[in-house]
């Protein structure tokens, strides 16, 4: 048990390690020695932690990847791949945003909640068409989500742009109105240099909480679990298999479109017309932030902490070193690469493998 901890613990580190190292070579590549490099990873954690309220703006950049990491891991552990992240933070974004604009004269301990259900509400819409399509048609859900993703770039884009039905006319730039002050989700420390700091960073712990229990103190919770393992043993076993791929798709895409639905109320106020800027790549990211995280509810925290404060330290990498802040982004792709290939972890870092009683008869089939 405490060697199968250890593992679960050394092989992300490891990973983060080495796409560290290897982000190394990067930055040497633009020029200087390894001082630079120094200076750089020094940038990334001052912008990140020890700047005035550079610490608030790294919980602030983890709160979505907290509720978009959950999402991609919740579907994991059913068996699916939702790639769909993007776009059901985006519809959850919009129907929120409508919530906030329309039903001004809600006090705010009513319509902050309706906003955020909307915004769950219009994420778990999205995410189900994929888990419908695969349970029914058997279409893969990695292509549906994909697509959807684009539809909902292409909708959110019509609905918010200068001529759509959700354009804020009284603004010089085309986005949707802002929503009601009564709408904004509480701040966590007003009139202080960390005043952007919101109750969405409660949120999310709290929805990691949630989906922890649902995962594994619940029957549904089992379902999803074993749907995802085996199928066919769930079929056997009387569960409803087509009906947990699509609930599991829909409480997966609930968690984005809440995700969007925070950026909403609690930062943003509005939609802009760049629909696909505003979601900022908080879908994607989310695969890496499940993989390194293993899929855990308690796992993806720390990889949305680590994303977050990346996010957050790269603009002060660029503006010491004159680096591109696009560095972070190759980091962030090699930490995806090396959590999501735990087998190349463990050669290049020479860790054997954990036996399992599953695994032996795959194991002597090689001949082992």
């Amino acid at each position: 048990m405490a060697r199968r901890l250890l593992t679960g613990i050394g092989i992300p580190i490891l990973a983060l390690f080495s796409a560290l190292l290897l982000g190394s070579f990067v930055i040497l590549s633009t020029g200087g020695g390894w001082d630079k490099v120094l200076t750089a990873y020094g940038a990334v954690v001052y912008g990140a932690f020890l700047k005035p309220r550079g610490f608030s703006e790294t919980l602030l950049a983890m709160t979505p990847l907290i509720l978009t990491g959950l999402a991609v891991a919740l579907a994991f552990k059913a068996g699916l791949f939702n790639i769909g992240g993007e776009g059901q933070f985006l519809i959850g974004s919009l129907c929120s945003v409508w919530i906030g604009y329309h039903l001004t004269g809600l006090p705010g301990i009513v319509l902050v909640p309706l906003g955020l259900i909307a915004g769950m509400l219009g994420g778990a819409f999205w995410a189900a068409i994929a888990g419908y399509l695969k349970s029914r048609l058997g279409s893969h859900e990695v292509i549906n989500t994909i697509m959807l993703n684009y539809i909902a770039f292409n909708l959110g884009d019509f609905l918010v742009n200068s001529r759509g039905p959700m354009n804020d006319p009284t603004s010089s730039v085309p986005r949707s109105p802002m929503i009601a002050l009564s709408a904004h989700l509480p701040r966590l420390n007003p009139g202080s240099p960390s005043d952007r700091l919101h109750a969405g960073v409660i949120i999310a712990l709290l929805a990691t909480a949630v989906i922890w229990w649902l995962l594994y103190k619940t029957t549904l919770g089992f379902e999803l679990r074993t749907t995802g393992a085996n199928p066919d043993a769930a079929r056997y076993a009387g569960m409803n298999a087509r009906r947990n791929l699509v609930l599991a798709m829909a409480l997966s895409g609930s968690l984005a479109g809440l995700a969007g639905a925070v950026e909403v109320q609690g930062l943003n106020f509005n939609v802009p017309a760049a629909v696909q800027s505003f979601s900022a790549g908080y879908g994607f990211d989310a695969i890496a932030v499940a993989l390194l995280g293993h899929n855990h509810p308690f796992g993806v925290v720390p990889g949305a902490f680590l994303f977050g404060a990346m996010r957050t330290g790269a603009d002060l990498l660029q503006l010491r070193t004159g680096v591109s802040r696009y560095v972070i982004s190759i980091i962030q792709a090699l930490v995806l690469l090396f959590a999501a290939a735990p087998a190349i972890v463990r050669w290049i870092y020479r860790i054997r493998a954990e036996r399992r009683v599953e695994e032996a008869p795959l194991t002597r089939g090689w001949g082992a």
